[in-house]
């Protein structure tokens, strides 16, 4: 159980079980745990079925089914460019009574319709793909047939043969044309830039550490939890919560792919489909949870997509953030692009990574077209980033798409963060800039960019601790199926051995792991996404 039950806040009931490092036996069944509303959430920990739920009898053995996927070519058109809606409101606060609707004008429960959608809003066509690691629910609905026969088919049973029909999206650009179109307006390009090639080495290897008491704090997203987002903002279900330190006392979260009403176990799937949305916390009592204070919204309880994306199979399929960091009063907020998903787990194609910025305190943004990393022929080594600033500087860690790749690191002059010429990558002990000077039309560096460690990552979360003077990097190694923790005192390493954070089968369908600014050196607080549900988990670690 949480360890005070009555704080102000809604704040989700969960059974507490310290993880040691590594795979365990799965915890007892236990009933879904409840918010201080009463309502039910989701339990992100792997759970023996429940015992008073009859074991359903074997369905009757069926011949085999050879299904053959014919695809079938669909033209899709694209208007370009990209049209941007900024249509923003300041949400009312929330009721006093925080388990009252604050929306009484919508229609009350999980099933309501929710905020009208848009005409022509598109729905989630085909979800990533499901994790190799799955899970039966943690209960089980008793059967209402009565048991039929098991017995195996007879020798002469053929094969069914099932045709299936497979979509593939063609896309088509058409260019808008016209006075009335609105759309982004070319941006000036900043000046060519040579920093110099600068010396690099690596430093000593930190002295390893130890994770214990791992265990979920709080849901933060979706029906049942903590902060009621399918009641206050129709975020039923949604993942990532990335998260910085936007002004003094205020961290922004920002959340991947979101959905209203209409989602299904097992991966992203309804409808009011948002490639991304950002909320705000000034809670710094972690130890009992986490209030997200605002969300930025377009609507009465409605959070709105901040970062646009075509939504549009084998073009534009979906912009996810990854990570982000305030210079002075500007945000800023990396992303990829994904131009579609793969059928194989943990992959996907993206078309570059971008960076963003906002100067209104993150309510709108502006999408830098000068700072993108492109996929070169899916070579590109910074498609999924995590930035951070320290000393003049701000660092950019990057792995390719996907969840298989090593990772590479760049810096650039804090001042300079929008000037792509200006970066610098580390190449075999040395900061090497972008273009090899002093031809602007040299070679690009960011292809040759040196692992700074062994070992395949993927969504990566990096944190400089000022108060213990060294990085922290958490990762999810899909090779082991872990969530690990690193450490360093420079950015490029040596980095310490890994240190599990928890295994995947404890946490069936886990996955990101992205750190809270206000952690400790003592004690780590970090988000995880679970597939099952869908949905955003405040975890801790205590770090010896």
């Amino acid at each position: 159980m949480l360890r005070d039950a009555t704080v102000a806040a809604a704040v989700i009931v969960m059974t507490v079980t310290t993880a040691q490092p590594g795979a365990a036996a799965p915890l007892p069944w236990a009933p879904a745990p409840v918010n201080a509303c009463g309502e039910a959430g989701f339990d992100p920990q792997a759970r023996t079925p429940n015992p008073a739920v009859p074991v359903p009898p074997p369905a009757p053995a069926q011949p085999p089914t050879i299904q053959v996927q014919v695809v079938q070519p669909k033209i899709t058109p694209v208007k370009i460019p990209k049209q941007v809606h900024n249509t923003r409101i300041a949400p009312a606060a929330l009721p006093a009574d925080l388990c009252a609707n604050p929306c009484p004008q919508l229609a009350g429960g999980r099933a309501r319709t929710s905020y009208p959608i848009p005409p022509g809003t598109p729905t989630w066509p085909e979800g990533p793909p499901k994790p190799a690691t799955t899970t039966s629910p943690t209960t089980t609905p008793p059967s209402t047939t009565p048991p039929a026969s098991s017995a195996p088919p007879t020798p002469w049973q053929l094969p069914k043969l099932q045709i299936v029909p497979q979509p593939e999206v063609i896309p088509l650009p058409v260019t808008l044309l016209g006075p009335d179109v609105t759309g982004p307006r070319p941006q000036p390009l900043p000046p060519v830039v040579h920093p110099p090639v600068q010396p690099a080495p690596v430093t000593h290897a930190l002295a390893p550490f130890r994770i214990g008491d791992v265990y979920p704090v709080t849901q933060l997203t979706g029906p049942g939890s903590q902060n009621r987002t399918d009641m206050r903002w129709q975020v039923n279900d949604t993942d990532l919560g990335l998260m910085w330190e936007s002004a003094p006392g205020r961290v922004a979260v920002a959340f991947g792919d979101t959905f209203g009403t209409g989602f299904q176990d097992g991966g992203p799937s309804g409808g009011d489909w948002r490639s991304n949305v950002l909320g705000f916390s000034s809670d710094r009592d972690l130890a009992h949870g986490m209030k997200i204070d605002t969300m930025v919204s377009d609507a009465p309880c409605h959070a709105t997509e901040v970062l646009g994306s075509y939504k549009v199979n084998n073009f534009e399929i979906t912009v996810i953030p990854t990570s982000g960091f305030a210079l002075g009063d500007r945000q800023y907020l990396s992303y990829m692009s994904v131009a579609r998903w793969s059928k194989k787990p943990s992959r996907w194609w993206t078309n570059y990574g971008g960076l963003a910025y906002s100067d209104d305190g993150g309510q709108t943004w502006v999408d830098d077209e000068h700072v993108r990393w492109d996929n070169v022929f899916g070579q590109g080594q910074f498609q999924v980033v995590a930035m951070a600033p320290h000393d003049g500087y701000v660092y950019m860690f990057g792995t390719p798409n996907g969840r298989f790749g090593t990772i590479a690191l760049a810096r650039v002059p804090q001042a300079d963060v929008l000037n792509k010429s200006a970066y610098q990558y580390w190449i075999d002990g040395f900061w090497r800039p972008t273009l090899q000077a002093p031809s602007p039309g040299g070679t690009g560096m960011e292809l040759s960019a040196s692992p700074i460690m062994s070992g395949i990552a993927g969504e990566l979360s990096v944190r400089y601790d000022t108060a213990a003077g060294r990085w922290e990097m958490s990762y999810l190694d899909a090779d082991n199926n872990v969530l690990v923790l690193r450490r360093s005192t420079t950015p490029q390493g040596i980095w310490s051995a890994p240190a599990t954070l928890l295994s995947t089968a404890d946490y069936p369908s886990g996955y990101g792991g992205f750190m809270h600014p206000w952690s400790t050196d003592h004690d780590l607080y970090f988000t995880l996404s679970e597939w099952r549900h869908y949905n955003v988990y405040l975890m801790h670690a205590s770090i010896h």
